[in-house]
């Protein structure tokens, strides 16, 4: 071994610990997407105690498999295991977080982005030589569907009961007819909660990436809300309006931008004059330090393989990072021209600034 260094085995041993403990959470990511691509926690959920055999019947799969993948969730804490009567369950908790796509602690979602994000591993380590940026749309399609998986819970669980009301009188202008823009909409998922929970506005999401935006329009089919919504490709610093929004959103993309405080000045002018521009963005504080946590290790790490790569693809290539904070976000929103932020709202994942005119 080369250096000086004195190794402290008992600090080399509880390192190896967490590595081991990721090690397992890696191949897990797997495990989960399969299950829950393959119906199996939902067939779990609610059933009580299980057999391999009986869950491979009630959803066409292969019992050996099965077993495998029981015996691996019971070691991660996923499902429960009896040795009496060797049956798994899945406790009522779990099932409400793994087995529950409408609800508002949906984790397959998480998984399934992961998953999709390592894909693009040889292509980053490049990147990461050359200093060159990767788009959004150069990533594995996994990726997307993931992202709305992912985001969506946390969406369904605050923006139309917390987020919007913390608003200064946007929620009264939404029941009444509001118009509204949702810039970098992706697969439609926050347009439209929007759209359904204010029948008497008009939405636009706009999005650069044509795949997503086919998604969306699909989708807002498929939720009944089409009479009221509509989604249209064009870049955050191009969307059509001249100060005619009575909201404009942004739902955890400005910090993917290559320009945010050009888009800044975009929604400046196309917004009325007592519009709101809500920007929602993943939590942070503005020190590192203040970071080093569960949370920020998702999105730091996140960040590196996805958001920081997207924005050094795009002009400028500010590369704000996932974990901008809210004195880089406020400095990007002012240098755009408004005047007027606070922070209206926060979650351990994400935080609401309102910005005005």
């Amino acid at each position: 071994m080369n250096g000086t260094a004195e190794i402290d085995m008992a600090k080399l041993n509880e390192f190896i610990g967490k590595a081991v403990t990721d090690l397992g959470a890696t191949f897990n990511a797997g495990l989960v997407v399969i299950g829950d691509k393959l119906g199996l926690y939902k067939a779990m959920a609610g059933a009580g105690p299980i057999t391999p055999a009986e869950l491979a019947s009630r959803t066409a799969t292969d019992e050996r498999y099965v077993r495998e993948w029981l015996s691996a969730q019971a070691t991660g804490g996923y499902v429960t295991y009896d040795p009496a009567t060797q049956r798994f369950e899945l406790p009522p908790e779990q099932a409400f977080a793994l087995a529950n796509p409408d609800g508002p602690v949906f984790f397959p979602g998480a998984m399934q982005l992961a998953l999709a994000t390592l894909k693009a591993e040889p292509r980053i380590i490049e990147r990461f030589k050359t200093g060159e940026g990767l788009g959004w749309h150069e990533h594995d399609p996994e990726l997307f569907q993931g992202t709305e998986r992912f985001f969506r819970p946390n969406y369904i669980g605050n923006l139309v009961s917390n987020w919007i009301p913390a608003l200064e009188g946007v929620e009264h202008k939404l029941k009444l007819g509001a118009k509204v823009a949702d810039v970098g909409c992706g697969h439609g998922a926050s347009t439209i909660l929007m759209a359904t929970a204010f029948p008497k506005s008009q939405f636009v999401g706009f999005d650069y990436h044509p795949a997503s935006i086919e998604y969306a329009r699909r989708a807002a089919a498929d939720a009944g809300v089409a009479d009221r919504v509509t989604f249209e490709v064009a870049a955050a610093k191009e969307y059509p309006g001249n100060a005619e929004y009575d909201l404009v959103t942004f739902f955890d993309c400005l910090h993917d931008m290559g320009d945010p405080v050009g888009a800044s000045a975009h929604v400046l002018r196309t917004l009325k004059k007592d519009g709101t521009w809500m920007i929602v963005e993943p939590f942070a504080s503005d020190k590192l330090e203040e970071n080093l946590n569960p949370v920020g290790r998702v999105y730091y790490s996140a960040s590196t393989m996805i958001c920081t790569p997207a924005s050094k693809s795009q002009e400028v290539g500010l590369a704000l990072g996932a974990q901008a904070g809210e004195a880089r976000l406020r400095d990007v929103v002012t240098k755009g021209g408004f005047t007027r932020v606070r922070r209206a709202a926060e979650t351990p994942f994400n935080m609401v600034l309102e910005a005005r005119p």
